[in-house]
């Protein structure tokens, strides 16, 4: 198999990708080591920048997403029995958010390019990525029982963090910046509908808890809990009990109670591969970066990378110059950085360490205090939860 742009990873990144690509006129295989069904179910993000949401409407696949995703125009911040909103457009010249899970993102764009698009092969495992560093780069892969080999003049690595596109990175060229925190989120989806219409993030002295949404009529809540715990060893009524604790307000405000239909923990860490280039392979997502998810910045971050490359690529087709293609990795890592800042911020400032003292709470709520009385700090909030400018 031959193709311009080979893409390893059919999530959002990777197929967002190859609409773009398609759309530009440049021809790309996607390669998926997981089964369509398994792409379509699997719980992830769910808060789209205002950058995404533009990105996908101009892709032609933001249709289903205006009419079932949920403008957001701010958040509330809780703390000390208080409620602070944030308001998103006041603060950024208009800027909002839009709720639209992840699962419905890679449907849209599945179905866009399965109708539209190039090859999208499903149970196609990439093996290893060869020759990065030539002008010819292969990708080996498996998908119904053989091997095969797809020849490329470019290969983008969509495959995260386990993927083996960031393997092809010599290590002696590589740098690794992380941090692992010491609790995870445990995360629940509840047949409920959401107990407030905008997302409330929750500081409070048993630790952060977040109250977010799927729809309408399906909840998605998180608490802090200590790191390695096991989801099943919270009970649903424990979860629930703990969940009213950590929002509670000195107001009427109440929780809403259903069904638990999922739970599962998400651990905590930040991670940043450097370069995010090698050759003519190219690393987006999570493939190069990962962030806590307090920020909600790891599928916009994903978003942000296969723009840049395929405004590169385009530019290059049009100009002859490598000149965006060779700025890559500086172009993506500036935004990403910003981004890793921002969520160390978002969540040092909202969940408690083991073993916090007393000044460290007071600093905590010191920092809460002066967003919600400083117009300038919900300006910077603001402006980081709806998203750094798509270079």
């Amino acid at each position: 198999m031959r193709t311009t742009v080979g893409i390893i990873g059919a999530g959002p990144a990777g197929l967002l990708l190859a609409r773009l690509l398609h759309n530009a006129g440049i021809d790309s295989v996607v390669l998926e080591s997981r089964d369509r069904g398994y792409v379509e179910q699997r719980q992830r993000a769910g808060i789209l920048e205002q950058g995404t949401v533009d990105v996908l409407r101009a892709a032609g696949a933001g249709a289903r997403m205006d009419r079932e995703g949920l403008r957001h125009d701010g958040i509330e911040l809780r703390f000390a029995r208080r409620r602070h909103r944030i308001d998103f457009p006041a603060l950024t010249g208009g800027r909002s958010v839009m709720v639209y899970a992840q699962t419905e993102v890679c449907k849209d764009l599945i179905a866009l390019q399965l109708k539209e698009g190039g090859p999208l092969l499903f149970e196609a495992e990439a093996l290893a990525v060869e020759g990065a560093d030539t002008g010819s780069p292969r990708v080996r892969f498996r998908h119904e029982g053989r091997e095969d080999v797809l020849e490329c003049a470019y290969v983008v690595g969509c495959d995260g963090f386990w993927g083996v596109a960031r393997k092809a990175v010599p290590e002696e060229l590589t740098q690794v910046f992380e941090r692992t925190y010491p609790f995870g989120w445990l995360g629940i989806l509840a047949d409920v509908p959401p107990s407030h219409d905008e997302l409330v993030y929750a500081r409070h002295d048993r630790g952060f808890a977040l109250l977010s949404m799927r729809s309408p009529v399906v909840s998605r809540l998180y608490l802090q809990v200590p790191e390695g715990t096991d989801a099943e060893s919270w009970s649903d009524e424990a979860i629930w009990d703990e969940l009213e604790r950590r929002f509670e307000t000195d107001d009427d405000w109440r929780l809403a109670r259903g069904p638990i239909t999922a739970k599962s923990v998400t651990p905590m860490r930040s991670h940043v591969h450097e370069p995010m280039r090698h050759g003519r392979l190219f690393l987006a997502g999570d493939a190069a970066h990962i962030v806590p998810p307090t920020g909600a910045k790891g599928l916009n971050l994903a978003v942000g990378d296969v723009v840049t490359f395929a405004r590169a690529l385009e530019h290059r087709r049009d100009t002859g110059s490598d000149a965006l293609l060779d700025a890559y990795s500086a172009t993506c890592l500036r935004r990403v950085w910003q981004a890793e800042r921002f969520s160390y911020e978002m969540t040092t400032l909202l969940h408690r360490p083991p073993g916090a003292t007393p000044f460290e709470d007071r600093i905590q709520l010191a920092r809460l205090e002066r967003l919600a009385s400083a117009r300038a700090a919900e300006q910077d909030l603001a402006e980081g939860y709806t998203g750094f400018a798509l270079e």
